[in-house]
């Protein structure tokens, strides 16, 4: 299929049945499916994906500076969280120079979030949930100090609604993360030891995205979908750099924690 292929049936169909202004109207009409045609064929290809894995890194990294900088000062948690990412990123000497660059330019006090946002959104349109991903990255960065006031809050909210993921289900992918933080390595061993407290089966649950009343059944496919979202190959194919991709999926190890703990306390194998 050629970049003609809308444009020569339109003003065909169109003249047929129109006559000259159904096929003028029909050209047009050929045109708009032809230049969307061409941009999906390009976005879906090899350099498509390259390309939306460098809106991805730089997206991130603006943004990161952006929700920091949101309650007015960068803590010194979100500094240790940047430095942190970095270091596991494993990133060249270049791409870290540029990190800390779009990082400190998204922190600046003028700094409007629209135009990165609308432009990652376009780049990522066909793959939707790109933006999701993103997403978590930046709820990480304002958890990165334990809280989540107000001013970070709202910061969310905006980077939320440009990228078109409702206010409900931002609030589950705050929840989410939360809950699935309190699942790292440090906590691991003391679950080994310790009958799990009431407080930790609640995080268990909010961390899976269910609730605690939910079946077996239900439990087990919240539990797969999660695993699946967050498997390298599917993050590579939503456009996540290589870099980032064992960053993201450091996320499996604390959902299988907390799918863990739910089994143990239900009695299943």
């Amino acid at each position: 299929m050629n970049v003609y292929t809308g444009k020569i049936l339109g003003s065909l169909l169109g003249f047929l049945t129109l006559g000259v202004i159904g096929g003028l109207v029909g050209f047009f009409v050929g045109h708009l499916f032809d230049s969307g045609l061409v941009r999906a064929i390009r976005m879906t290809g090899p350099d498509g994906l390259h390309a939306l894995q460098q809106e991805f890194f730089d997206t991130t990294f603006v943004m990161l500076g952006y929700i920091a900088k949101a309650d007015g000062r960068v803590s010194e948690s979100e500094i240790a969280q940047a430095e942190a990412m970095f270091s596991q990123l494993r990133l060249t000497p270049l791409q870290r120079a540029s990190a800390i660059k779009r990082f400190k330019r998204g922190a600046e006090s003028d700094f409007d979030p629209s135009a990165e946002l609308l432009r990652f959104r376009r780049t990522a349109s066909l793959r939707p949930q790109t933006s999701q991903t993103l997403m978590l990255f930046l709820v990480g960065m304002a958890l990165a100090d334990g809280r989540l006031d107000t001013a970070e809050r709202n910061a969310l909210a905006r980077v939320a609604k440009t990228l078109g993921i409702s206010d409900a289900a931002l609030q589950r992918i705050i929840s989410m993360v939360a809950a699935q933080a309190n699942f790292g390595d440090q906590r691991q061993h003391q679950r080994q030891q310790y009958q799990p407290q009431r407080s930790q089966l609640a995080d268990a649950y909010k961390a899976l995205g269910v609730s605690a009343d939910v079946d077996d059944r239900e439990l087990k496919k919240a539990y797969r979908r999660l695993m699946s979202e967050n498997h390298p190959d599917k993050l590579s194919a939503r456009g996540v750099p290589k870099e980032m991709v064992d960053l993201a999926t450091e996320r499996s190890q604390n959902i299988t924690t907390a799918y863990d703990l739910i089994k143990e306390s239900r009695g299943l194998r």
